[in-house]
């Protein structure tokens, strides 16, 4: 199947799901996330602010705060086309709502990305080999393919959004393991345990 049709099928197991399923695969996804050791040793994560059919971060962001991890999430430069990782402080003042719901820092302080000890991204589907099927715009390949970036990549998705493979193109980035509400994946041995600061 090609990127485009997968995206319609993936986009609409996403609507069918119920706004309480939705709340109770979230909470149980943020758990297991939150359950791993990178996770667990990171000092500051990189995390994103859930679209309105996506998994619900806000459950790790406010679990981060309570023990003293700094939350940096993407601020969208759409003119530059890409990403830049700023720390935030509440989740309730200091974003845009844009594209199909997407919160966009509008404050924040730019944080160096060789500081960032994990990286948890959303896409709209990933298969078992770490590929990620993401929205079209590829502001996460670009981000990923950063030099200064030496953290993990999570992926962090629904049980839904796993699928048998996802077509690849040569400028793709996969993440080094996938969080979803029923399991913990991991695909790259090398990169995952590495040590903050290391």
């Amino acid at each position: 199947m090609d990127k485009e049709r997968l995206r319609v099928r993936l986009q609409k197991s996403l609507l069918e799901m119920s706004e309480e399923e939705r709340g109770e695969k979230s909470q149980k996804a943020c758990r297991n996330l939150i359950s791993t050791p990178q996770f667990q040793r990171a000092s500051m994560v990189m995390m994103y602010l859930s679209m309105p059919h996506e998994v619900d971060t806000s459950e790790v962001i406010l679990y981060s705060w309570q023990f003293g991890k700094t939350v940096v999430v993407p601020k969208i430069s759409w003119q530059q086309r890409h990403m830049i990782p700023v720390q935030i402080n509440s989740l309730e003042t200091g974003f845009s709502t844009e594209v199909a719901g997407l919160r966009n820092p509008i404050t924040g302080v730019p944080m160096p990305i060789e500081e960032i000890d994990l990286v948890v991204a959303p896409a709209l589907g990933f298969d078992r080999k770490g590929n990620r099927l993401g929205r079209g715009s590829s502001f996460y390949d670009r981000f990923f393919a950063n030099e200064q970036l030496d953290a993990p990549r999570c992926g962090f998705a629904f049980a839904e959004q796993l699928v048998d493979s996802i077509p690849v193109r040569e400028r793709d980035e996969p993440v080094d393991f996938l969080v979803t509400d029923k399991e913990i994946i991991y695909f790259n041995p090398d990169r995952q345990h590495r040590e903050p600061g290391e």
